[in-house]
């Protein structure tokens, strides 16, 4: 049987999880006398053929550009771009998104709703890149034009 498991990276180190996720992986590996290889992923770009204004995302330096002009971003609204833009036409819930841009679940979940509505207010009403799945979470929009390149 064969295993692949693809684990993002938004900078050049692992994040703890990703790192209890791989040492587990590999003791039931280990367990099972079989193997493990890792390997990079291929970049993500995903552009839509929409018009409106393209936001690029750098991840190399963590910078965000609008229309090819710099749009300073917090910490967290980057990560949280870049979460659901790796992960495009899939519906988040506030709880997964905690886990997955926060690295935890102890806040309160309108702490997403927040940050949501500061990323949207920076991005400008033009262009909806992040939509509300009522009752669910939120995901990109597929009108969004957005470009991740892993390396400036």
């Amino acid at each position: 049987m064969t295993v692949t498991v693809a684990i993002p990276l938004t900078t050049d180190a692992l994040t703890p999880q990703a790192h209890r996720l791989i040492e587990a992986v590999r003791e039931l590996v280990e367990i099972s006398q079989g193997t493990i290889t890792l390997e990079p992923a291929a970049p993500v770009a995903f552009e839509p053929a929409s018009s409106g204004p393209e936001v690029r995302m750098l991840t190399g330096s963590r910078q965000v550009l609008l229309d090819g002009e710099s749009l300073p971003l917090t910490r967290l609204e980057f990560d949280l771009l870049l979460f659901l833009a790796e992960r495009p036409r899939r519906v988040f819930t506030r709880a997964q998104l905690l886990a997955g841009v926060w690295g935890y679940e102890h806040t309160g979940e309108r702490t997403v709703d927040v940050h949501v509505r500061r990323l949207r207010l920076k991005l400008g009403g033009n262009l909806p890149v992040i939509t509300t799945v009522y009752g669910v979470g939120y995901r990109l929009s597929d009108e969004a034009r957005v470009v991740v390149q892993p390396h400036d």
